[in-house]
């Protein structure tokens, strides 16, 4: 019999459930998602753990049955870390009552559910969301006691799976553990837009958070006219001035077109529409919205370049600076050839590399070895570089 699987997510919901869809996501709750109704098309029996919506509790979507935790405001200031926090996501997890519990991103929550783990004889399985994950001195993590719980958890964790050879090696540098690379999965659209109907030239989608360097894309927008320019993402806790400050700015660039939050299904719908992808960040992982570029044919341009990918495979450019960004870009909107070549190899790689069969096999992988107690034999460092 194949193990349960139980994704611990509070903010899955949205990607999971349409009707959820206007509460904001990430990519790890996208990756969640995308492989939860994996593996259910693999016979796999698999459960979700995430937040109070107004929810039936143990309902199901595509398969997954949910049960809840709480509500994302539930609770009075510093006594709601315990109750309800602690205790309804102990309660879940009880409910789930599955096999293997799997996870992503730095937090205390991993260190409660490998603890809720280990006092009920189940294993976890933890996923590297970002790179900042795997190095102490920066994990982003604002409370001791938080910090304490995922170094707890981390430790404990039956397999660990990183996005990519750079992930791994900053896990074995940082925290002195073994982990696996597994590279994201895709969500592959249903039609291909030609050059022509592509009516958006830049694009930039993230959450509007200071490590993400939205400012810089504003830049690049306005050194840019008249070329269309789209911005999509929306607040995060504590950082609403900062959204708003963002807002405002855009307001003032004439070509760019600020959309604030959208659900993932219609951030996939102006994926479809853009000739270009643009990426700011600072900190990333292996950022979804790559793989969601790369597979509608939008070549990326950005300051980062996981495990060199970009500049291997030809899928866009990676810059340095806003000056190269912009030159990068001018050059791609105004020779078609080159786009359209460029274009072609993001499509090729994509089918070439990110097949449903082969993006799985590491995830299948370690979820045998958990289950069969032979935790702790990943890849060896840069065993499954993508």
């Amino acid at each position: 019999m194949k193990p349960h699987i139980c994704f611990v997510g509070l903010e899955n919901l949205p990607v999971l459930a349409p009707e959820f869809e206007q509460h904001g996501i990430g990519g790890a709750q996208v990756q969640q998602t995308l492989l939860a109704r994996a593996l259910v098309r693999r016979g796999f029996p698999v459960s979700m753990v995430v937040g109070d919506y107004g929810q039936e509790d143990g309902a199901s979507w595509s398969g997954v049955r949910v049960y809840k935790a709480y509500r994302a405001r539930e609770g009075i200031p510093v006594v709601r870390f315990v109750y309800p926090r602690w205790t309804k996501l102990w309660g879940a997890l009880q409910r789930a009552a599955a096999d293997i519990y799997y996870l992503s991103c730095a937090g205390g929550q991993v260190g409660q559910v490998a603890m809720w783990a280990a006092r009920n004889g189940r294993r976890m399985i933890f996923r590297i969301a970002s790179d900042t994950d795997c190095e102490p001195d920066r994990v982003l993590i604002s409370f001791w006691r938080d910090r304490k719980l995922y170094e707890y958890g981390l430790r404990r964790a039956a397999a660990i799976l990183a996005q990519s050879v750079k992930q791994q090696t900053l896990m074995h540098r940082g925290y002195g553990l073994d982990s696996s690379v597994a590279s994201s999965l895709v969500d592959v659209p249903e039609r291909q837009l030609g050059l022509a109907e592509r009516d958006i030239s830049l694009l930039w989608v993230s959450n509007i958070r200071q490590l993400k360097r939205p400012e810089a894309f504003l830049e690049l927008a306005g050194r840019l006219n008249p070329f269309t320019a789209t911005m999509i993402g929306g607040a995060q806790p504590g950082e609403q001035g900062f959204f708003e400050d963002i807002r405002a700015r855009a307001a003032h660039v004439g070509n760019l077109s600020f959309r604030g939050r959208l659900p993932y299904r219609a951030t996939n719908e102006v994926f479809e529409r853009a000739r270009l992808f643009v990426n700011t960040s600072e900190i990333e992982g292996f950022p979804n919205t790559f793989l969601q570029a790369w597979v509608r044919g939008v070549p990326v341009i950005s300051f980062l370049d996981p495990d060199d990918v970009i500049r291997r495979e030809g899928l866009g450019c990676a810059v340095t600076s806003v000056d190269e960004m912009a030159s990068a870009v001018r050059r791609l909107l105004t020779d078609s050839q080159a786009w359209l070549e460029m274009s072609a190899r993001c499509r090729a790689y994509m089918a070439r590399r990110y097949g449903e069969g082969e993006t799985l096999a590491p995830y299948l992988a370690a979820i045998n070895r958990v289950a069969s107690g032979r935790a702790g034999a990943p890849a060896p460092l840069g065993g499954q570089a993508g």
